[in-house]
C-alpha cells in the first residue's frame, strides 16, 4: 500500500527492463510493514545530473540505488564520496543527510566480503588476488582493504587500470601491500574473478586453476551462470567458493543499513523475493 507517508528509494538507470531490486526489496518491505518503496526510474545520461538532485528535493525521498550507466557520474554530483566508492571510482547508493548533503557509497564489494565472512572465512591478515580492475573489481578490492586484508595482488588485461587501482588503494590504506601485473593465484587465500570471463562459451579461465591452493576461497562475479567454468574447476581443486548472485543478495542488508531501515539476512531476502 502506497500512502502519503511512503518513503521512496529511486532505482536510477537506463534502461530499466532488467532491474531486479524492486522484486527483492518491495516484498520484504510489504511483509515487514516498512513504509518504503523501491521504484525503477529510467533516466538517460544527459538528464541524470539534474534529475538526481531534483529527486532529493522530494520530501519523501529516502535514497537512491544507482546502476548503469550512472555509477561513475554520481561521484561528481554528490557532496561526499565515501572511501570505498572513491577507490572503486563508482557509486551505487546515495542518501541525503540531515543537513541536506548527498553522500555516495559503493556496496558491490561489501556484498562480496559479507558473503565470504558469512561462509566462515577470514579476510583480516590474508592475501588476496583480484583479477579485473573495472568497476566491480575495484569495489571488491576496496572492501577487502576495508576488511583488513594484508596484501592484494591486482591484475587486468589493461595493465594501467590495475596500476591506477593500486594507487587509489594505497592512498586510503597506506599499510596495505599492493602488487600488480600477475594473475598467478599460487599462494593466495582469496582469489576473485571480477572479469566477464565465463559469460560466453569458450571464454578462457581468468587464472591457471592448477596453481590454486585447495585451501583458497574463490569468488565469482558473473551472474548469468551459477557455476561458471572457473568455479567448476576451482571446486574440482577442492576450493570453497562463492557464486555471483551471492554478492547481489549479501549487499542488500548493507543497503538497508545505509538507508536507516530494518535489515535482514540474505537468505530471508532470497526466500521472499519475487524474481521473474
Amino acid at each position: 500500500m502506497i500512502t502519503g507517508t511512503t518513503q521512496l528509494i529511486g532505482h536510477l538507470g537506463f534502461p530499466t527492463e532488467s532491474f531486479k531490486s524492486p522484486m527483492i526489496y518491495n516484498p520484504y518491505f510489504e511483509r515487514e510493514g516498512i513504509d518504503a518503496l523501491v521504484v525503477p526510474m529510467g533516466c538517460r545520461s544527459a538528464d541524470y545530473p539534474a534529475f538526481l538532485k531534483l529527486f532529493f528535493r522530494l520530501s519523501n525521498a529516502l535514497g537512491t540505488l544507482i546502476t548503469m550507466p550512472h555509477k561513475v557520474a554520481t561521484l561528481a554530483i554528490v557532496d561526499e564520496v565515501r572511501p570505498t566508492a572513491a577507490i572503486a571510482g563508482a557509486c551505487n547508493a546515495v542518501r541525503r543527510e540531515a543537513d541536506g548533503r548527498l553522500v555516495g557509497e559503493m556496496f558491490d564489494g561489501e556484498g562480496f566480503v559479507r558473503g565470504l565472512l558469512r561462509k566462515g572465512r577470514e579476510v583480516a591478515g590474508r592475501r588476496g588476488l583480484v583479477v579485473g580492475a573495472g568497476g566491480v573489481g575495484s569495489a571488491i578490492a576496496a572492501s577487502l582493504a576495508r576488511a583488513g586484508i594484508a596484501e592484494l595482488a591486482l591484475f587486468d588485461s589493461h595493465a594501467a587500470a590495475a596500476d591506477e587501482l593500486g594507487r587509489r588503494l594505497m592512498r586510503h590504506y597506506p599499510d596495505l601491500r599492493v602488487a600488480t601485473g600477475s594473475n598467478d593465484p599460487s599462494g593466495f587465500d582469496i582469489v576473485v574473478n571480477a572479469t566477464p570471463l565465463g559469460m560466453r562459451p569458450g571464454d578462457p579461465l581468468p587464472v591457471d586453476v592448477d596453481r590454486l591452493s585447495p585451501s583458497a576461497f574463490v569468488g565469482e562475479v558473473v551472474l548469468t551462470h551459477e557455476i561458471t567454468p572457473f568455479l567448476a574447476a576451482a571446486r574440482t581443486r577442492g576450493c570453497a567458493f562463492q557464486i555471483g548472485t551471492d554478492m547481489l543478495f549479501e549487499q542488500i542488508p548493507a543497503y538497508l543499513e545505509f538507508f536507516g531501515l530494518p535489515s535482514t539476512t540474505p537468505d530471508d531476502l532470497r526466500a521472499i523475493a519475487r524474481l521473474r
